[in-house]
């Protein structure tokens, strides 16, 4: 870990002016730290307080159970048969002390909190074959995948708690792009083993891997993958997410650290009362699906005091793609982001692409960003349906962030933020206005304000459909320096900007808009702005 990084987690941990230290009577205290109602309190929107799991007093230590902390010890039977002991039991704690534990999947019980002592690492095996092929949803869609390194379905009060570090192995089964590296350490990946794609572009791990890939169409799903034979051809390329929870409640995750994940790191679906607290997600810049959380279809929940170095979108909020996450209907609401710190990401704070089920009542406050691709990320595109409404942003530091502070893009193309050209942008854009139907994506009632970034691309972009335009978002007291250019805006509808500031390359407070209606800037109103667009400015 580098000073700097060690400085921000030290800031992270101690600044919380929230948190205090009250125990539960009769109950080991699960957190170290009691989240306290002040979180809730001046919310624009009605939330109930996130309900904590609490545990018995029963306690074991891995160790009883046969468990070697030597690095080379398969530990997977002696986790899993720790953690059935403490669920049969009525719950409490399962210890995992300081040493090197070698396993393979862990799966969590209802009642049961997975504890990690000072130094302990739990480092997850290379070995494919340890992750069986099961059926699941990766990226909204539902699918196959290798079980995930830690994994609970269907289960009530459990958490994964302490000091220690969970690490994914994620290298064993990432593909890397040659683009992502330097001369010599594309050779030394290459010399390393594994399989080229035809273009020499793309390195896999194994010619399974590679074969998988070549099967997606939709991103990373297969098709024409039916038997269990040809699932299995494929494993390799059927990349976990490391930690999985699904369809459970009162979850705590917290003061761990989770790293190189095979993919996405943190995946919580369908979840209630879900909380994330001081710990820290540490993946690859390289990362190929290297999300640091992606918080799916939840319902009431904190992601507070933590800190996130991602490979791909940092702090995510989804909902299912396209015809899935409608049928699925399970919007991702009452959500609470604060005090959080994004060292690297495609984006700092991201809804979407996948919102199909829809996203509301969002509250995101005192957070950092340092060189994320873009800060503030909204996207979608024709397909997807949904409606992400009722999102407050409030308070956002940010530095060095290579593409837009604030960007709505509802013409996505799965590219990551600054991987697509101009071109290409267009060329989509040109496509038939088609009707609005189940599959249009709506962004509205979006209100950020007091966010100052200094040195940037494109200080703003918003990039609406014809059919269904940006509407009623604000963005006040604003503060942009050292940008490449200025605001751009293009379908929206009730666009307002107050008390906004750009500093950039190509002028101080430039605005070029076009297909815009009823835009206010700093109090005056323009009804309709037409296709020839126009330039403004801001003061």
């Amino acid at each position: 870990m580098n000073t700097l990084t060690k400085r921000l987690l030290w800031i992270a941990v101690c600044c919380l002016p929230f948190i205090s230290g009250c125990k539960q009577p009769n109950e080991n205290a699960v957190s170290k730290n009691a989240i306290s109602d002040a979180l809730y309190r001046n919310l624009p929107f009605e939330m109930p307080e996130v309900q904590q799991p609490a545990f018995p007093a029963y306690e074991v230590n891995i160790e009883k159970f046969g468990a070697k902390g030597d690095g080379l010890f398969l530990n997977t039977k002696a986790i899993n048969d720790a953690i059935k002991d403490v669920n049969q039991r009525g719950g409490g704690k399962v210890i995992i002390p300081e040493g090197i534990w070698l396993t393979g999947p862990i799966e969590l019980l209802s009642n049961v909190n997975l504890y990690t002592e000072q130094n302990a690492l739990v480092l997850f095996t290379g070995d494919f074959e340890a992750y069986p092929i099961i059926d699941t949803s990766f990226e909204g869609l539902e699918t196959r995948r290798c079980q995930s390194p830690i994994s609970a379905r269907n289960a009530e009060n459990i958490a994964v708690t302490g000091y220690g570090t969970f690490d994914g192995n994620g290298d064993c089964w990432r593909p890397v792009k040659k683009e992502k590296l330097t001369a010599s350490q594309w050779k030394k990946l290459v010399n390393s083993g594994g399989v080229l794609d035809e273009k020499q572009e793309i390195w896999y791990p194994t010619a399974g891997s590679l074969k998988g890939a070549m099967a997606c169409k939709d991103f990373n799903v297969p098709e024409g993958i039916n038997t269990d034979e040809e699932w299995a051809e494929i494993r390799p390329w059927l990349r976990p997410v490391l930690l999985s929870i699904v369809k459970s409640k009162k979850v705590l995750l917290e003061g761990v650290t989770f790293k190189n994940s095979p993919s996405w790191c943190l995946h919580p679906l369908s979840c209630e009362d879900f909380t994330v607290n001081n710990i820290m997600v540490i993946n690859p810049w390289y990362s190929q699906n290297g999300d640091a959380i992606d918080l799916e279809s939840c319902k009431n929940a904190l992601i507070i005091n933590s800190v996130f170095d991602a490979g791909d979108d940092a702090i995510c909020i989804k909902s299912g793609k396209d015809e899935d996450g409608r049928r699925r209907g399970e919007p991702c609401q009452n959500v609470i982001v604060k005090n959080n710190t994004v060292l690297h990401g495609h984006g700092g704070f991201v809804v979407g692409s996948e919102m199909s089920g829809g996203v509301k009542n969002i509250y995101v406050e005192d957070c950092t960003f340092m060189g994320t691709d873009v800060g503030l990320r909204f996207k979608s595109t024709r397909g997807r349906g949904g409606v992400v409404e009722n999102i407050y942003i409030n308070n956002i530091n940010m530095i060095n962030i290579p593409n837009e502070p604030l960007l709505f893009d509802l013409f996505y193309g799965g590219k990551g933020a600054g991987e697509e050209s101009e071109e290409d942008l267009l060329n989509r854009m040109k496509t038939a206005i088609p009707p609005v139907t189940e599959e249009t994506p709506a962004f509205r009632n979006i209100h950020i304000s007091n966010i100052v970034c200094r040195g940037s691309g494109r200080a703003m972009f918003f990039n609406g459909l014809p059919e269904m335009p940006i509407s009623n978002v604000t963005v006040k007291n604003v503060v942009m320096t050292e940008a490449t250019d200025g605001v751009v805006i293009s379908q929206v509808d009730g666009v307002t900007l107050e008390n906004v500031y750009v500093e950039s390359a190509k002028g101080n407070n430039i605005l070029n808009i076009k297909n815009a209606k009823n835009l206010t800037v700093d109090g005056k109103v323009y009804e309709e702005l037409g296709a020839k667009g126009q330039i403004l400015s801001l003061k």
